[in-house]
């Protein structure tokens, strides 16, 4: 067709919101993320070549439709993400169709000016970001496939389904882990106190003061013995204003959020992991369906720059002397550079002022708005004037000894308007000096030192950031992938490494220090940076690097256990030699088997003091709960175990978290008679005896509709054949309280059976009880088409995202796709 134009993006959302503009003048079609990359089951790098890469097509029902897409176009726009991976993803489709004409356009907000802006300024694709993005993704295919192989030799292929691996930042984010948890179990708590006393003046008003000095000393006071005296003459003293200093202080607002700041506000505020942050944010960027249209609300969300439009700065600066007055208008907070920091984008901010969190409600879901309006106020509030503060403080005497009292009113909010204060004004009684004032109530109080604490998600990314080890864009994956591995669980909210992290750590330090250097895993981003700025060639930074890493992985292929010097083994006399487990470093007898001894070398005393007590108790018995750890992870358990089996999870904030009951199916055991259990294991879900471990029959599992929401196959109601409808959800079975009839619903643990008169009746049953009264659920709808994985038939399923494309052959086969992609085809027929 003459005069056709394309437009190729990553995402069906982003072809939706652009198509919402853009018309019918271009053709959008979505390449749903990389179409190439290095091989799965291979290294995919030719070592004798230079690192030439072997890339392998991995999107080629996504190549056919961009083929057929494109046919006749006579202008292609490669508009992919604006930083490295958009850039090799464009590259990439380029290289792959063969589109030498192809332009590449780049935006930071998808809005029809910033779009419009970017076909009037098409520009090339920049090799040199390409180049270092390639750089990097060979970097991490070199360290994951030459040391993972190790790691398995030396500790096993890990448990429960999750293998072990190793990553050039992954690791070092490990290290920093278990290096806080060693620091934390060699920490000593020691003891300090305060001394704080309550005053009055001769009108009556009060205020407290806290202890500062002795004798003109700082007051370092670090035993009861040491403060007991002290109060006693405190008690007796007089108390006289020393001085009183007045200053007026300005608090100035934080910049917009970059990736690394949004993550850790989250984080701290909303509770939210890096990876939702990040997949929540992706939503409000790619568009939001309004009614007439979608609309992209902030800009990119991948940025380590907190640079803001002078258009944005302009239309921010409007809406804040309209809404406030111009008073309140700043100059704009500007942030530091981050260390590396790279991709000079936007910082992430909205694209339009005017949409305010309240005129989103009702348009964005729970966690959308939740995130928009952290955003959105602290974007807004960077553009305000800083807050002006009054702050007081007054020195006391009280004999030999010195007392301070501060105070602080904020007399002109500025920016504190939009973002909210989290503390409250503290006003001082007007005092003068030389003024007497009379002791009301002296207060010593016992303290003792903490640990460092535990990283949590908002610490630990804060950690890399200024470490300069990884990038924004990386730290949700990293996160992801030591869970995953299980070489840390959540505590609290917190990271807490497992034996394995302990063991993974640990032997990665010792055979790998440089992959696990902190300072040369940054100065390799740095030298990755250097490629993307085009000052140095990404083929060199491989050899820099892989010269002496091809020795270290030699050398811990080949090394021979270490002999613990200076012990011998207590049973037999024989060296002990340092071994590695899932469950630790250790030293082993060299004569083992004939002799078993082991001595612990992990350094973990959370893991050496046997199960950890807790507050709570049990539900069955009412003895103390412990925590455990087991094969699976750390676990809540009665304390009189075996009288007592209760056990629990434990949940994201510590507590106690009931396991959820094993689903029923109404399927007989063919072996013993018993009820078919859906039951989770190594290797996914599968159906089991409820007589186990009586009756050992499994089977895998198939059909997941055919599934109860009960631990019991409830018996079935009186069946009403004329209840049935032929048009809707109705089953043949009536409700007990009311009989009505019911119908098949969906909640959050799946199919149940709800009756037709809700809400005045709420009954609810198992949907094992349609089944045994002759319902089935309806055949998934088929494709047409073969799975790419297994060959089975792909069918047509529906999830709490909406339909989606699976494999019939599930659980065996997990392939799944967006059902967004069969549109898609169907529109372009």
């Amino acid at each position: 067709m003459p005069g056709k134009k394309a437009i190729i993006v990553e995402s069906p959302t982003k072809t939706r919101t652009l198509s919402s503009f853009l018309g019918a003048d271009y053709e959008l079609v979505a390449s749903m993320g990389h179409v190439r990359d290095l091989p799965e089951d291979e290294m995919g790098v030719d070592l004798e070549g230079d690192f030439e890469p072997h890339y392998v097509v991995s999107g080629e029902k996504a190549i056919r439709r961009l083929k057929k897409a494109l046919k006749g176009a006579d202008e292609v726009y490669l508009a992919m993400d604006p930083d490295r991976e958009g850039e090799a993803i464009a590259w990439h489709i380029m290289d792959e169709l063969g589109l030498t004409s192809a332009r590449r356009i780049q935006f930071n907000e998808i809005t029809r000016e910033a779009v419009l802006e970017a076909l009037e300024h098409p520009g090339e694709i920049n090799m040199d970001r390409v180049e270092a993005q390639q750089a990097r993704r060979i970097l991490d295919r070199l360290v994951g496939y030459s040391i993972s192989p190790v790691l398995w030799r030396r500790l096993g292929r890990g448990q429960s389904g999750s293998g072990l691996s190793a990553g050039r930042v992954q690791s070092v984010a490990l290290r920093l882990i278990t290096d806080r948890e060693r620091e934390r179990d060699a920490f000593d708590a020691e003891e300090y106190w305060s001394v704080a006393a309550l005053l009055a003046t001769g009108d009556g008003e009060q205020l407290e003061a806290e202890l500062k000095t002795v004798d003109g000393d700082e007051a370092e006071l670090s035993s009861e013995e040491q403060v007991t005296p002290i109060v006693e003459e405190l008690r007796e003293a007089a108390y006289r204003v020393a001085a009183v200093e007045k200053k007026q202080q300005q608090r100035g607002p934080q910049p917009p959020f970059i990736t690394s700041t949004l993550q850790r506000a989250a984080s701290n505020r909303l509770r939210f992991s890096a990876r939702k942050t990040m997949m929540v944010a992706q939503q409000l960027y790619e568009g939001v369906d309004f009614g007439d249209g979608s609309h992209g609300l902030i800009t990119y969300m991948r940025t380590d720059s907190t640079h803001v439009a002078e258009a944005a700065r302009k239309q921010a600066a409007g809406y804040i002397e309209e809404r406030w007055g111009k008073k309140y208008l700043g100059p704009g907070a500007r942030g530091k550079k981050a260390k590396g920091a790279q991709e000079a984008h936007e910082a992430i901010r909205p694209t339009d002022v005017t949409h305010t969190p309240e005129s989103l409600k009702g348009v964005l879901d729970k966690d959308q708005l939740a995130l928009y309006e952290l955003i959105w106020r602290q974007f807004v509030a960077s553009q305000m004037a800083p807050a002006i503060v009054d702050a007081t403080g007054v020195d006391i005497e009280a004999g030999r000894y010195g007392l301070r009292a501060t105070g602080h009113v904020v007399i002109f909010p500025g920016w504190l308007a939009v973002a909210g204060r989290d503390d409250e004004d503290k006003v001082l009684p007007e005092l003068v000096e030389g003024e007497e004032l009379e002791l009301v109530e002296i207060t010593p109080e016992q303290h003792f030192t903490q640990p460092p604490p535990r990283y949590t998600e908002a610490s630990l990314v804060r950690e890399l950031e200024a470490n300069g080890v990884g990038r924004p864009s990386t730290y949700a994956d990293i996160i992801e992938t030591l869970r995953r591995r299980r070489y840390v669980s959540m505590e609290k909210r917190q990271f807490a490494p497992t034996p394995l992290g302990f063991a993974v750590a640990d032997y990665l330090v010792d055979s790998f220090p440089e992959i696990m250097d902190i300072e040369f895993t940054a100065d390799l981003e740095g030298d990755l940076d250097t490629v993307e700025r085009g000052e140095r060639d990404w083929r060199e930074v491989l050899r820099d690097f892989y010269g002496s890493f091809e020795g270290q992985v030699q050398r811990a292929e080949d090394a021979p256990p270490e002999v613990l010097e200076g012990e011998e083994c207590p049973q037999c006399g024989g060296r002990l030699l340092v071994r590695y487990s899932r469950h630790g470093k250790f030293a082993g007898c060299e004569k083992y088997p004939d002799c078993d001894y082991t001595l612990d070398l992990s350094g973990n005393a959370r893991e050496k003091s046997g199960p950890e007590e807790t507050d709570y108790t049990c539900p069955e018995c009412g003895a103390p709960l412990v925590i455990r750890t087991g094969r699976r992870g750390r676990f809540f358990a009665c304390s009189a175990y075996p009288k007592c089996e209760y056990t629990a999870d434990v949940g994201d904030d510590g507590a106690p978290r009931e396991r959820p009951q094993p689903l029923a199916t109404s399927e007989a055991c063919p072996e013993c008679g018993g009820t078919l259990i859906l039951r989770d294991g190594r290797r996914g879900k599968f159906l089991g005896c409820s007589n186990f471990p009586k009756c050992r029959y499994t089977r895998d599992y198939q059909d997941e509709e055919l599934v109860g929401v009960a631990s019991e196959v409830v018996e079935p109601g009186d069946a009403d054949d004329s209840a049935q409808a032929p048009d809707d959800n109705r089953v043949p079975v009536t409700c007990d309280e009311c009989g009505a009839p019911m119908s098949v619903r969906s909640g959050k643990r799946g199919r149940f059976l709800g009756c037709t008169g809700y809400p005045a009746c709420r009954a609810t049953k198992p949907i094992s009880a349609a089944i045994e009264a002759g319902w089935r659920p309806p055949e998934p709808e088929k494709l047409g088409e073969q799975c790419p994985e297994c060959g089975k038939d792909l069918v047509v399923r529906e999830g709490r995202r909406g339909k989606f494309v699976a494999c019939s052959g599930y659980p065996k086969c997990r392939y799944t796709r967006d059902f967004d992609s069969e549109k898609e085809d169907a529109e372009t027929d």
